[in-house]
């Protein structure tokens, strides 16, 4: 099958299957893949003109919602949170968009740059992993309720968010969660990734929420900054006639296929997976994706 804005010939079984595969792992760690299928069109299909950051962003869109409603469903998203990522990174993602057009057209210069910013984290998220393997691991019991998992008491002021997750209360400040989505969605938008696959390891190495509750609020800010990052290449596309902008939909409805199957199952599965695999599963796909772009492997 030929897909003319990446100008490559594959398998139509190929982008919903790899993109099954990714989703159903990082999902569990509220990232929803697209960090980790930009490397694959890149370097496995040679799809690296700044289309790809915008068909990563229809990616999002198409696969995100099936794990975002199985988080609504299982109480376990933060509402307060959630909408805070949303007001800072969407100016981040405006801004991202276009310094990827403008300054990191270049394949090159693209992959140094994302890898630096995913090396910092994922060597931020190794060592919080390690500081943690001393603490015994929590079992579920044979009567372990999904009841239980709920976030209740979630309270949004100017200062402070706070809710509470298993009889325990997490507090963040406001400030700094808008501070850090709007770094993060600038990051997002050049990357193509909505910013969930940054966000959500700092989250739980910065702020040391439960990797549990900050699954579904990183997936819902990445999936309405994503709509705006495919609404903004789609618009300014006909400003660039000599560069191949807009999204491969085609493309990109293939994977968001498979990534929705995944990132389903991912949701479902979540609970029942210990913290610290999931933590080591979005640390080796984040180094991974950094060695790779630093051209190591």
């Amino acid at each position: 099958m030929y897909f003319p804005v990446a100008d490559i010939e594959i398998s139509p079984w190929l982008p919903p299957l790899v993109a099954f595969t990714i989703s159903l792992f990082t999902s569990m760690g509220g990232v929803s893949g697209a960090f980790m299928l930009l490397p694959f069109q890149v370097s496995a299909l040679n799809f690296n003109s700044p289309a790809v950051s915008a068909t990563n962003h229809l990616f999002n869109i198409v696969a995100i919602p099936s794990g975002v409603i199985r988080y609504i469903r299982e109480g376990r998203m933060v509402w307060p949170l959630t909408w805070t990522v949303v007001i800072g990174t969407l100016p981040g993602v405006f801004i991202g968009s276009i310094v990827r057009i403008k300054f990191l057209p270049d394949p090159e210069a693209f992959k140094r740059f994302a890898a630096l910013v995913l090396l910092y984290i994922g060597i931020r998220l190794i060592k919080d992993i390690f500081k943690r393997t001393s603490m015994p691991a929590a079992k579920i019991p044979r009567n372990h309720s999904p009841q239980t998992d709920k976030v209740t008491n979630q309270q949004f002021s100017l200062s402070t968010i706070s809710f509470t997750f298993k009889k325990e209360e997490f507090q963040v400040a406001s400030i700094s969660i808008i501070g850090l989505s709007l770094v993060v969605g600038i990051v997002g938008g050049i990357y193509g990734i909505g910013g969930g696959a940054i966000i959500a390891p700092f989250f739980v190495t910065f702020f040391g929420l439960p990797v549990y509750t900050v699954a579904g609020a990183a997936l819902m800010g990445t999936l309405i900054t994503s709509v705006a990052g495919v609404a903004f290449f789609q618009i300014i596309a006909p400003f660039y006639p000599y560069m191949v902008i807009a999204p491969d939909w085609q493309l990109g409805l293939l994977f968001g296929l498979g990534g929705a199957a995944g990132m389903y199952c991912g949701a479902r599965l979540q609970r029942f997976v210990p913290a610290p695999f999931i933590k080591s599963i979005l640390a080796f796909a984040i180094l991974f994706t950094a060695v790779r772009y630093l051209g190591i492997m």
